[in-house]
């Protein structure tokens, strides 16, 4: 019997045409359909959607078996507002009611905050109040949020006690591990999921071929480039095993497009495990090119 391996699935590509790598776009219903499939077979565990990811509930409700072994993490509306409400904590929840419906599910492992400036806004606690009555109904195992900086978890850890958090953590995005915080986490017993492990499908690229905003990163890649290459390591295999070594993380989410990926991922956590501080010199600090969400391309 194969044990549980920590790979976890991210869906955006399921509802949406995503990443700077997808050549494919929108992955197609039946490919979908192979990738759970491949997925079960692999004991992966975490399947993480969100109402934001397009199609991607209803795809997943189309496909997921009945009953299933996976745990599905969605997530909820963005509010982006200086001051929340209790109408706002009622949106939130009718939109986790509809994720319910359309992932064809009585009740879901995990919701987590999309935008984590919601709860530090002003009376922010309506959303987790809410999100505790939902857990209290036994319609979430765990609540939590998603963030993408130290300071974030600082703020909310000081505000909220959380179940579980979603983190950006990648061979040049090492921040979180660099200052503590994944290490704080565990201490206050959070489930951390790494999101963001091959930046996009930026560290799965050859540094020729991007675009002429990754210039102020393209020799530090070919640096990594050339490391990987002597130690043999494809660059597919230097991402996940440099975040799942790390102890703290308890799922890998990884974004696939068709089910060979996935069976690439699964080998590649499977076959080698190297250690974080081979990669610590692969550390980079400029948030331009560690947010996507900065990117201008």
């Amino acid at each position: 019997m194969k044990s549980e391996i920590k790979i976890g699935m991210g869906t955006a590509q399921f509802g949406l045409n995503y990443g700077i790598s997808n050549q494919d776009g929108k992955t197609t219903p039946e490919e979908v359909t192979k990738i759970i499939d491949v997925a079960a077979l692999n004991k992966v565990r975490v399947i993480d959607t969100a109402p934001a990811y397009g199609t991607s509930e209803e795809v997943l409700g189309k496909t997921l078996s009945c009953p299933h072994n996976f745990d599905i993490v969605t997530k909820t509306p963005a509010f982006l507002k200086a001051s929340i409400t209790g109408d706002d904590a009622k949106l939130l929840e009718n939109t986790f009611y509809q994720s319910l419906s359309k992932l064809n599910q009585q009740s879901i492992y995990g919701l987590l905050v999309h935008h984590v400036d919601d709860v530090l806004a002003k009376d922010g606690n309506l959303l987790l109040q809410k999100m505790q009555e939902l857990k209290e109904q036994g319609l979430v195992k765990k609540i939590g949020v998603s963030i993408y900086t130290s300071e974030q978890i600082d703020r909310v850890m000081d505000k909220y006690s959380i179940d579980l958090i979603q983190v950006p953590i990648n061979v040049l995005d090492q921040r979180l591990l660099l200052s503590g915080h994944l290490q704080k986490l565990k201490k206050f017993g959070v489930e951390i999921h790494a999101r963001s492990v091959f930046l996009q499908g930026l560290l799965l690229m050859k540094p020729e071929h991007l675009s002429s905003y990754f210039d102020s990163v393209r020799k530090h890649l070919k640096d990594y480039y050339e490391f990987i290459c002597q130690h043999d390591i494809s660059p597919l295999q230097a991402a996940l095993s440099f975040v799942s070594s790390l102890s703290e993380i308890d799922a890998v989410l990884v974004g696939v497009n068709n089910c060979k990926q996935l069976q690439e991922v699964v080998l590649g956590v499977t076959q080698h495990n190297i250690i974080s501080e081979d990669f610590s010199q692969f550390a980079f600090s400029d948030t331009l090119i560690l947010n996507p969400s900065n990117w201008r391309i």
